[in-house]
């Protein structure tokens, strides 16, 4: 009997909608911990979960079975209820809509890893708009900017 053999790895890029800086340091990791857990739950693999202050990176091992833009949704709705029902900031907490996704061979998974990693540093001198066009850019994926994350300059 064959079986399915499969390495998708997918990072993918949401925002906090209305863009607030509102992903604090004091439940950030709680925050990018319980991303991950909810990733593992859904049969895929969570390599790396980090932000910065208005969006959030995950990078996994997508399961064959599984649809990307589900996951996403079940990475957004859980992770808002979460944050809305231990009320870790002030008002009603949702994302954004939409996202982006980006696949990479197993070659590219530590040079990955480290980017998401390193999110603080990297914004310290860049832009999520200019990081996210940026990516966007660099996998020829087509956007009409009417369309794309609202961004405030």
């Amino acid at each position: 009997m064959a079986n399915t053999y499969t390495q998708i790895n997918i990072h993918a890029i949401f925002s906090v909608k209305g863009r607030g800086n509102i992903i604090t340091k004091h439940f950030a990791d709680r925050l990018y911990q319980y991303i991950a857990g909810i990733i593992n739950s859904t049969n895929n693999y969570s390599l790396a979960v980090n932000g910065h202050k208005d969006h959030i990176h995950v990078f996994f091992e997508l399961n064959p079975a599984n649809s990307l833009s589900d996951i996403i949704r079940d990475i957004k709705a859980n992770s808002s209820k979460w944050i809305n029902e231990n009320k870790l900031v002030l008002g009603h907490f949702n994302w954004q809509e939409g996202y982006g996704a980006f696949s990479y061979s197993r070659s590219q998974r530590d040079t990955v890893i480290k980017y998401i990693r390193n999110q603080e540093k990297h914004h310290a001198t860049k832009a999520f708009k200019e990081e996210y066009l940026e990516l966007l850019k660099k996998f020829e994926i087509p956007f009409d900017d009417h369309y794309i994350f609202e961004f405030y300059d």
